[in-house]
């Protein structure tokens, strides 16, 4: 039968995500707008996102965060084009993403000394094979597979080489040990449920160290530029921005920082996603038309939450009727209001990604999930 009950709030997009519970409008009354984000009030609340970020995450105190302009994408091609190229690359791969970062570094920047380590979707590539004396660059969480890396115990603290982690989908949703990570970027419209356009990037001494002591073979935009001089730009890192940031997004982001602090700070922020997860795979175990994209359930993402459709009679159609039913499921629960955006990304295989991230009820993704039910029913016919 059709569900009754709808999610209150039924934002299950992987990005832009949901809002934080109780947001609206309002919250950004505060915001400097026809200021200068180089006036004394406007990097203050610049600043306040930078302090609240290192802050809730417990970043160690030698590093260093700062906002970059282009969002994760930006943050993840400054650090590539700034630090790579002084030793050999290694790059893991295992959804788009990780294999647009692959791209660029063999195509664009033309390094010659790279090893990829690849895996379908719904797999981790071996990471045993990885070779630390080289640079190595990784998605923590597949935004587009719902595979996670369990931990960082792959990653020698003794490393020759940087790490470079895309983290935009799993920081402030996962506990990660910052101190095997030496380049960690993300952008606020994922777990913080922020507005757009802008990156973060957070460096580590050894990141520090590269920057100053190596200079790339090709020229560098300004947008990419970390470095003056041979010395580390500390503006970056204490809110005198590379360009010009939109003081609505950071009063967004301050908002949904503040929000954060307010329930608990990050083992609250942690707990609410993987409730979320709790709530989607109790569902599947007893649901025999669906299960997860990733094959082992300790790389199932508890924030880009991927699913595939798995009854025989799906399974026999041709592919590109697999894609339209699987669609069709989506429609119907966007025409009833009940669950916008939760299809799976594009190159992805066809199925559903439902975010689950901190900003996200649980109570909406229980809602969902009866609604899901009546929705592969009805593609039946």
């Amino acid at each position: 039968m059709k569900p009754t009950v709808k999610p209150k709030r039924p934002y299950f997009s992987s990005g832009p995500c949901s809002k934080r519970p109780g947001w609206s409008l309002e919250a950004l009354n505060e915001a400097l707008v026809g200021r200068s984000h180089r006036a004394k009030p406007a990097k203050a609340r610049i600043q306040e996102v930078i302090d609240k970020s290192a802050s809730i995450l417990g970043l160690p105190e030698s590093y260093v965060c700062g906002i970059v302009p282009a969002s994760d994408t930006g943050a993840v091609e400054m650090a590539m084009w700034s630090l790579l190229g002084a030793r050999g690359v290694e790059m893991c791969a295992w959804e788009s993403f990780g294999s647009g970062w692959v791209t660029d570094v063999i195509k664009q920047l033309k390094l010659d000394n790279v090893t990829k380590h690849e895996a379908n979707y719904g797999l981790l590539p071996d990471f045993s094979k990885v070779n630390f004396s080289n640079d190595v660059v990784f998605t923590y969480n597949g935004t587009t597979s719902g595979v996670k890396v369990p931990n960082t115990d792959w990653i020698p603290a003794d490393r020759e080489g940087l790490t470079i982690c895309d983290a935009t989908s799993a920081v402030f949703a996962m506990d990660m040990d910052f101190s095997k990570l030496d380049v960690v970027t993300w952008s606020w419209q994922k777990v913080m449920g922020g507005e757009g356009a802008h990156g973060m990037i957070v460096l580590s001494p050894r990141a520090i160290e590269r920057l100053e002591s190596y200079t790339p073979a090709w020229p560098l935009p300004k947008i990419f530029r970390l470095t003056s001089g041979g010395k580390l730009i500390k503006g970056i890192f204490s809110a005198a921005t590379i360009n010009t940031v939109s003081m609505l997004a950071i009063e967004d982001a301050v908002d949904g920082l503040r929000w954060a602090e307010s329930i608990g700070g990050l083992p609250t922020l942690i707990e609410r996603s993987e409730a979320n997860l709790k709530a989607i795979a109790d569902w599947a175990a007893k649901t025999d038309w669906i299960e997860f994209l990733a094959e082992d359930p300790a790389t199932i993402s508890n924030t880009s939450i991927c699913l595939k459709i798995t009854a025989d009679w799906y399974q026999a159609l041709p592919a590109d009727e697999q894609a339209a039913k699987a669609k069709q499921i989506v429609s119907l629960l966007d025409k009833e209001d009940v669950g916008y955006d939760f299809g799976s990304y594009r190159d992805a295989p066809d199925g559903l990604r439902i975010w689950g991230g901190a900003t996200v009820d649980t109570a909406d993704i229980e809602a969902l999930l009866p609604w899901l039910d009546w929705a592969f029913a009805e593609i039946q016919g």
